[in-house]
């Protein structure tokens, strides 16, 4: 009966050490948490936003609806 045959034993040589990767590695690291931290403050800058806005609208439709009140009381004489 036939036997496979043997492939050599190759020696693994350790990956070329490239020597700059530990710096690219902390500058990428530092630009994710930067873009982690930026986006956070965006969210919540987005969310105070909308409540002001929000507010502000309110405030601008119950004003709009007491004048008109008012003319309509003026006119009608309710």
């Amino acid at each position: 009966m036939a036997q496979p045959a043997r492939s050599p034993e190759r020696r693994r040589e350790a990956p070329p050490v490239d020597p700059t990767a530990v710096a690219k590695a902390y500058r990428l690291e530092r630009a994710k948490r930067f873009a982690r931290v930026q986006r956070e403050r965006e969210r919540r800058l987005a969310h105070l936003r909308f409540w002001f806005v929000l507010v502000l609208l309110l405030s601008a439709l119950a004003i709009l609806s007491l004048t008109v009140w008012n003319e309509f009381e003026r006119l009608f004489g309710f």
